[in-house]
C-alpha cells in the first residue's frame, strides 16, 4: 500500500520561483532571482529586521548586503539564477545568507579602488567589507554560501 504525503501548506509570499519560508528568528527564501524576485526579496529582508526590533538603518544595510550578494549571483550565474537567501538575528546581530549554485567562482574583490570613479564594477565587496567585515564563503556540495553578519545596534 502506497502512502499518500499530505501537500505543504502554500506559503504567504509564494509563487513560481519565490518560495518564502518564515521562520522565528527570520526566514528562508528559495528563488529565481529576477526583477520582481529581487524588489520583493528586499522588502521581505527590510521587513524580517525591522520586525525583530532592529533600527532601520540596519535593515538598511542587511537589505543592501542582500542585494550585492544576489546581484554577484546573477552577474556570475545568469539571469533567474537558483539562490537561497537566509536572514536570522540575534539580540547582537542579523546575519545574511545567500547561496548560489556555482562552487568555482569565488568572489574576487577589484584592483581598483573604491572611489575610482572609472572603475565600473568591483564596489560590491568593498562594500561587504564595510557593513559585514569579517565576510565568508564556504563551499557545499551544492555551490557556495556568502556569509555576512552585521550588528544590530
Amino acid at each position: 500500500m502506497r502512502e499518500s504525503l499530505a501537500p505543504s501548506p502554500h506559503k504567504s509570499g509564494s509563487t513560481q520561483g519565490f518560495y518564502l519560508s518564515p521562520r522565528h528568528d527570520g526566514f528562508v527564501l528559495h528563488m529565481n532571482a529576477g526583477p520582481a524576485h529581487l524588489v520583493e526579496m528586499r522588502a521581505q529582508v527590510f521587513k524580517a529586521v525591522t520586525s525583530a526590533g532592529a533600527t532601520e538603518e540596519v535593515a538598511d544595510a542587511a537589505r543592501l548586503v542582500a542585494s550585492e550578494l544576489v546581484g554577484n549571483a546573477v552577474r556570475l550565474c545568469g539571469p533567474h539564477a537558483p539562490v537561497v537567501v537566509l536572514v536570522s538575528h540575534t539580540e547582537q546581530q542579523v546575519v545574511v545568507e545567500v547561496h548560489d549554485p556555482e562552487p568555482t567562482v569565488l568572489p574576487c574583490r577589484s584592483a581598483e579602488p573604491p572611489d575610482n570613479p572609472r572603475a565600473n564594477t568591483g564596489r560590491g565587496l568593498w562594500i561587504l567589507d564595510a557593513l559585514a567585515p569579517g565576510w565568508t564563503v564556504t563551499p557545499t556540495p551544492l555551490g557556495k554560501q556568502i556569509t555576512c553578519t552585521l550588528p544590530r545596534h
